[in-house]
């Protein structure tokens, strides 16, 4: 890959107890691309996400070796600011989770958080997020409604406009559409294309079309390992490795 390269990690394994979830893991991640990660259940790809802003640390007993750099720095160095790393990193998870407030509120809330609280540079931050997550003409006339009210599709766009209102750089979604309608995955679908233009995305999926559909790059994962990772049409289309080929041809997984 011959982009700026966003995060890598070089030799990364982690144990949860005894076993072994990832195993010398080694990715290049380039800056505002769309990368998937692929794989059977239980193969490492939403463990491998969640080490990329350090959401392992909040599982017990887990043990991490190995490196991960973003922006030059190792995460795991001492002295490293998590809440600062999260805000970098910002996660879209599986489910749809706004919080039980109103829409202006779900958004505003990270802003405030990081010390932001003059009201019209909320209200900018709120607009402009909204925006970005390509729901704000839905919404703008509800801003004080409760985020609940909002349909599954709605809720995770609004989710994803939590995460953009503290300006990040690295945008994680873990299997962002499984919990969606086709209209709706659409439409989440078109957004990840248009977030590339400022963020990295990475996004765990099962789904191999979605995978095609919305990535620059794609990673195969297998019992731990990182398979082979490249260009998303040479991976559908050329795989270098056998397991790959049997994986996304259906013989397997």
């Amino acid at each position: 890959m011959s982009e700026t390269t966003i995060i890598s990690t070089s030799n990364l394994n982690l144990w949860y107890h005894e076993k072994l979830a990832l195993q010398s893991v080694s990715i290049k991640i380039p800056k505002n691309k769309v990368i998937a990660l692929i794989g059977p259940s239980g193969c490492g790809k939403s463990t491998l996400l969640r080490c990329f802003n350090r959401l392992n640390d909040l599982i017990d007993h887990v043990k991490i070796s190995g490196e991960i750099i973003i922006d030059n720095k190792n995460i795991h160095a001492a002295g490293t600011d998590v809440v600062t790393l999260r805000k970098k990193i910002g996660m879209v998870f599986q489910k749809p989770n706004p919080f039980p407030k109103s829409i202006w509120e779900n958004v505003a809330y990270g802003p405030k958080v990081h010390g932001v609280n003059d009201k019209s540079e909320l209200n900018r931050i709120v607009e402009q997020s909204l925006r970005h997550a390509a729901i704000w003409d839905e919404v703008k006339d509800r801003l004080n409604d409760s985020a609940l009210g909002l349909s599954g599709g709605q809720q995770q766009r609004l989710c994803i406009a939590r995460t953009l209102a503290v300006e990040p750089e690295v945008i994680l979604m873990d299997e962002p559409c499984s919990a969606l309608d086709p209209i709706a995955t659409a439409k989440i679908e078109n957004l990840i294309d248009m977030l590339k233009q400022d963020y990295t995305v990475i996004i765990v999926t099962h789904n191999m079309q979605q995978a095609a559909r919305v990535s620059d790059y794609t990673g195969f994962m297998y019992l731990g390992k990182l398979i082979e990772c490249g260009k998303t049409v040479q991976i559908f289309e050329h795989p270098n490795e056998e397991l790959t080929e049997n994986y996304i041809t259906g013989r397997f997984g």
